[in-house]
């Protein structure tokens, strides 16, 4: 570079598009985790038809949830271009992978918080019950910027890892712990 030639200038990227729904996702979560403590736990929340419990329900659909939250991580990175694939339809996939994942993990979440409450006590429910808590705060935060127009490049692609993150971590403190300590059962 000679001296008359300037460096560029970095641009700034502009935060503000996110700032609602990075705002409503935390008082959603927030919210959630205030609610699951001073709630009494019922004990009961939802009957598990086909199930042989709670627990197995749970475990199941929370495993429903997780593998399709595996379908959302194929089809975004196909839609991002980081897997090469000619596919048209892999934005539908996306879509109503994100929105059955979302499903199943409403009667999970609703159980939890009724029947259960947010736990403290021991120490993978206490990870369970903060994950919980802000899988659905990222959740609503990445489906409130979804819209925005003017949002730096990187955000999706951030709420939605963070979404699959937590979701991981919810599936790991829940039903693998399901798995390896009852087994597996209906």
């Amino acid at each position: 570079m000679s001296d008359t030639q300037a460096a560029p200038i970095p641009q700034r990227q502009n935060l503000a598009p996110l700032l609602v729904p990075l705002a409503v996702g935390a008082l959603i979560a927030v919210g959630l985790g205030v609610y699951g403590r001073v709630h009494t736990p019922t004990g009961y929340a939802v009957g598990p038809a086909g199930f042989s419990g709670p627990l197995a329900m749970k475990t199941w659909l929370t495993t429903g949830a997780f593998a399709l939250a595996l379908v959302q991580v194929f089809s975004a990175l196909v839609m991002w271009g980081r897997i090469k694939l000619d596919a048209p339809w892999i934005a539908t996939l996306h879509r109503w992978s994100g929105r059955a994942a979302f499903l199943l993990t409403v009667p999970v979440a609703f159980h939890c918080l009724y029947a259960l409450g947010a736990q403290f006590d021991v120490p993978r429910v206490m990870v369970h019950s903060l994950l919980g808590c802000f899988f659905y705060g990222v959740f609503v935060a990445k489906m409130l910027a979804l819209p925005k127009r003017g949002l730096p490049g990187w955000a999706l692609p951030v709420l939605g890892g963070l979404t699959f993150t937590v979701l991981t971590g919810l599936w790991l403190t829940s039903a693998l712990w399901f798995f390896t300590t009852i087994g597996i059962t209906l």
